[in-house]
């Protein structure tokens, strides 16, 4: 009984561990929406979302039978094996779901749950099937394959009707109000936020009150009976209560609507998802409770009866989900992945372009254009006026701009809780984080903020967030199946090494993630102090410099990787690219957009030396990477020889150029540019000797050669490109 009591403690520990991991991934579910429009301050965001979440988590109980009895059949297994399911289940989502937040990736802790604890009932189902001969039971006795296939469908359907039912809706209330919809809001809007009230009062306060702890049949029974009468008397209370305040106050209506949403799906992100973190102890605490009624060896067919939750226990954790909204810092991280994918204006990008997101952008401009040659050219004139970005309002200080505007916002909401509410009135464990993430993504391709310059990259995005889903179900699955086995044959030792290990996990990953976030604000930090205290003209002058000492390390990194053969050099330099690439883009965002003609002469040319620069640069590390990953021969010593000369040279160079004192007069850069020239010549001369002479491969020679010609045309470039006779000329 120890033995047992111990599980239950440990379960109840793993529990509040995976309440504060699974928050901080499913905040970016009801927080992305208000904090992308700035429907109010973060502070009023966060108030609004934690009352809602402490009001969701006493709609639970009816859905927590999901983790008892909704993925295996409990009367085929005994206590001891049910207990064994649920600690694996709770220690691996634990690993798992800490895994995404610190990649600040987006996660599905439905899907985590159910494919966690499908792994551990299928580790036990086949050992209790391998050891007993006379076993007349299959697997497909021990799995609840019925309900299984009704909510791996029921995921897949509201993934799918979600971006159906998100692009539909936003398509037509942009067509209605347009992005100038200051106007027409003050005419049709009232109605907007009727329809919205009466449906998300309906989906939550009637439908979601059927599982809600306090609710009692003759409660449920007069609702059901006044259904319709109710949804009237919402709808036209709400339409006037929406007209009288947008007439005779100043209050933004959709602000208001916005965090109303962000209370309701705050609300049903709570009711749905709870059981995902507490679930199991539950199940395990239920089971413990039949035993010690019958016996230890008695089989679980008592878990198939309903269970009232306990609504303290739903109250605490409901507290301990607050409180980690407001904490944790990995929670804004994986909301801003989602605000980057979804915003308005195209700007750097955090994903690179793949050759399916091409693809799959391409198809969608050919089916666009198809259906645009279709339809009439006045309809389509029409529709491109109403949808024309242009509209919308502009903002002196950057700053104050949304990321997407509150139409857009009470959009992403209402559709969201109404399709995720109304999953958890049918006891459905619906992915939160999946419907939600495809509304704001289908809102965002409907508002055309997917255009041409970004639709690639977003795409890229997006199919990533996809893929960490794919590879949620199966390292769930994996991973709960080898803990139940490990629980399984070693018990007690086996459960003190994965507490160990999965504690030490937690404790790396967040100051891994905390150093990584720190390093992230004081760069926003800086980024703002610098922009409030330089002019626009020292701005372009500070980023031009970060961005050659910052090219610069890249193509010494990629030299001396290259020649000591680590391709983990190579792999830094890689990642150290995507600075570079930041830099380079801001300026050219200066060059593009500043109206004054004197600061720069010919913004064109200049913008051709930065991007040619840019591919030589990136050329470089790309053929050294695909170099070292083939296993080629490593170099000579002679050839290491020049490459460390080679990447002296570099340093030299744009040492000179970003030399405070030296970046006003050209000649200063003639003699040590000139004889890396030089140097470039004799290594080029070198190598095709060694390659004449066969002491070297062709490969090598391809390679090297092409090393040091990119990296003299980079400098070539950069060196065109520095600009700093226009500085001299505006006297920085």
């Amino acid at each position: 009984m120890e033995f047992y009591v111990f599980i239950i403690a440990v379960l109840f520990i793993a529990a509040i561990s995976d309440l504060i991991v699974g928050v901080s991934n499913d905040a970016v579910n009801f927080l992305t929406s208000a904090i992308g429009s700035k429907a109010g301050s973060r502070k009023t965001i966060m108030i609004t979302a934690s009352l809602g979440v402490l009001a969701g988590t006493t709609f639970s109980s009816g859905i927590m039978e999901v983790a008892r009895k909704g993925i295996f059949n409990p009367e085929f297994y005994v206590f001891h094996e049910v207990m064994i399911i649920f600690l694996a289940v709770m220690i691996t989502d634990v690993i798992l779901l800490d895994l995404y937040n610190t990649f600040s990736l987006p996660t599905s802790t439905s899907v985590s749950i159910v494919f966690e604890i499908l792994g551990g009932a299928v580790a036990i189902a086949l050992l209790k099937i391998g050891s007993d001969p006379n076993n007349s039971a299959g697997l497909v006795d021990y799995i609840n394959t019925a309900n299984m296939v009704r909510i791996i469908s029921s995921i897949g359907l509201s993934i799918l009707f979600a971006f159906i039912f998100g692009y539909l809706i936003m398509f037509v209330t942009r067509l209605i109000f347009s992005f100038d919809y200051e106007k027409s809001f003050s005419r049709y809007g009232p109605i907007f936020a009727g329809v919205a009230m009466s449906s998300i009062i309906y989906v939550i306060l009637v439908k979601g009150l059927k599982g809600s702890s306090f609710m009692t049949p003759d409660l449920a029974d007069t609702i059901k009976t006044n259904l319709n009468n109710i949804l009237i008397y919402i709808f036209f209370g709400s339409t006037f209560l929406w007209y009288i305040i947008a007439s005779f106050t100043k209050i933004n209506i959709l602000r208001i609507i916005v965090l109303i949403g962000t209370f309701a799906l705050a609300l049903a992100f709570a009711a749905n998802d709870l059981v995902n973190f507490i679930g199991a102890p539950m199940g395990a605490l239920e089971s413990f409770r039949l035993a010690r009624l019958g016996s230890f060896d008695m089989a679980m067919e008592g878990l198939n009866n309903p269970v009232q939750a306990n609504t303290l226990i739903l109250l605490v954790a409901g507290l301990i989900m607050v409180i980690t909204l407001w904490l944790s810092r990995k929670a804004r991280g994986v909301t801003r992945t989602t605000v980057d994918l979804s915003r308005q204006d195209s700007g750097f990008e955090r994903f690179e372009s793949t050759l399916l997101a091409r693809s799959l952008v391409k198809f969608g401009l050919r089916i666009g254009q198809t259906v645009a040659n279709l339809t009439p050219p006045n309809l389509v004139r029409a529709v491109r006026k109403q949808m024309d970005v242009k509209q919308a309002p502009t903002y002196e200080n950057l700053k104050e701009k949304p990321s997407f505007d509150l139409l857009r916002a009470s959009v992403n909401l209402f559709v969201a809780s109404a399709l995720v509410s109304i999953g958890t009135s049918l006891k459905l464990p619906l992915s939160t984080t999946f419907v939600t993430f495809s509304v704001a993504m289908a809102t965002s391709l409907a508002d055309r903020a997917w255009g041409r310059e970004s639709a690639v990259y977003r795409v890229a995005g997006v199919l990533t967030v996809i893929g960490g889903w794919i590879g949620t179900a199966i390292l769930a699955f994996t991973a709960c199946f080898v803990c139940t086995w490990l629980i399984y044959f070693v018990e007690t030792p086996a459960i003190i090494i994965l507490i160990i290990g999965a504690g030490y996990y937690y404790v790396k990953s967040n100051r891994h993630h905390s150093k990584r976030e720190d390093e992230l604000y004081a760069e926003m930090e800086s980024r703002a102090d610098l922009e409030k205290s330089l002019s626009p003209e020292e701005l372009l002058k500070n980023d031009t410099l970060n961005f050659i000492n910052s090219a610069q390390e890249v193509v010494v990194s990629a030299i001396e990787g290259l020649a000591s053969n680590k391709i983990k050099r190579l792999k830094k330099a890689r990642k150290q690219l995507k600075t570079v690439r930041k830099h380079s883009f801001r300026i050219m965002n200066h060059l593009m957009t500043n109206e004054d003609e004197s600061l720069i002469r010919d913004h064109a040319q200049h913008m051709g030396y930065l991007n040619m620069s840019m591919d030589n640069l990136e050329k470089i590390i790309s053929d050294a990477h695909e170099y070292l990953n083939n296993n080629h021969h490593p170099f000579s010593r002679e050839e290491i020889e020049d490459f460390q000369s080679l990447s002296q040279h570099v340093s030299e160079v744009t040492g000179i150029i970003t030399d405070q004192d030296a970046i006003y007069d050209e000649n200063d850069i003639d003699i040590p540019y000139q004889t890396m020239e030089e140097a470039v010549t004799k290594m080029r001369k070198k190598e095709l000797k060694r390659v004449k002479s066969k002491s070297i491969g062709v490969k090598t020679g391809m390679i090297f050669l092409g090393t040091v010609t990119k990296t003299k045309f980079f400098l070539d470039h950069l060196k065109q490109f520095s600009i700093w006779q226009e500085f001299k000329r505006l006297e920085y």
